[in-house]
């Protein structure tokens, strides 16, 4: 659990500024962490004995943007996830072809 601190460090989140002339960028990641454990104990019946542990950690990260600052004005400049948008468009057709299927059928049954 004293590791699990670090993960999550400030550090983690935002990067080593770069620099590049007047102008200075400080990457962004966002990030999630979780854990857990469990443990169980119940005997059977006819005396035989129970038992059970466990436990876990997961830790995920992301970039989220940068934020460039120049001449003493920072700006945010979110990143942009294209898998996203893709999975978006795909599940907007989907439910796109299943509503024109909907009104095809019906207006077939009034016929």
């Amino acid at each position: 659990m004293e590791r699990s601190k670090d993960v999550a460090a400030v550090k983690r989140v935002f990067g080593e500024p770069i620099q590049q002339g007047d102008v200075i960028v400080v990457p962004v990641a966002r990030i999630a962490q979780g854990g857990g454990g469990g443990q169980g104990t119940k005997a059977g019946e006819k005396g035989e004995e129970g038992g059970g542990s466990g436990g876990g950690f997961g830790f995920s990260a992301a970039p989220a943007g940068v934020y460039v600052i120049k001449d003493g004005d920072a700006q945010w400049r979110p990143a942009i996830d294209v898998n996203r948008i893709v999975i978006g468009g795909q599940i907007v057709a989907v439910v796109l072809l299943l509503t024109l299927r909907t009104i095809f059928k019906k207006r077939g049954r009034k016929r």
